[in-house]
């Protein structure tokens, strides 16, 4: 077993080459435009898997990934010339969930601004449903009010 902290380098090292070689030498027509987000390396140096998000519809998207898979062999060939490594680890894509996530939590914030309006709006006429003093005064202490 590998160190961690070499594992992350390397993936690090990784997420940074794929992103140029996409960037500069990959010319397919398919590939949109595609931001690596991440890369993660097992224990063992072996495996690398790859995060990647593409700007556009569903058709972009799948367009991009086949992409992606048909340039996988000269992508790991520029990841063994440049990291050094005995064993070139091999590559996994992975469409990475990010965005659709954001837009779930900005619809759910969404629902819950509308309904703090509506708890807003509703207590704004809103009265107590006892007296206004709910806290209970001994007669000695009231009868001096009164006075």
């Amino acid at each position: 077993m590998t160190d961690t902290a070499r594992a992350r380098k390397l993936a690090d090292r990784i997420q940074v080459v794929v992103a140029e070689t996409l960037q500069r030498r990959i010319k397919d027509p398919r590939l949109g435009y595609v931001t690596i987000t991440e890369a993660r390396v097992t224990g063992d140096l072996r495996e690398a898997t790859v995060f990647y998000t593409v700007y556009g519809d569903e058709a972009e998207r799948e367009a991009s990934a086949a992409a992606l898979e048909s340039a996988k062999g000269v992508l790991r060939s520029e990841v063994g010339k440049q990291t050094g490594v005995r064993f070139t680890p091999s590559l996994t894509f992975i469409a990475d969930a990010l965005p659709e996530n954001a837009k779930n939590i900005d619809e759910l914030l969404d629902k819950a601004r509308v309904s703090d309006a509506a708890v807003r709006t509703a207590a704004a006429g809103a009265t107590f449903a006892g007296e206004a003093d709910p806290y209970k005064v001994p007669a000695a202490e009231r009868d001096d009010e009164d006075e």
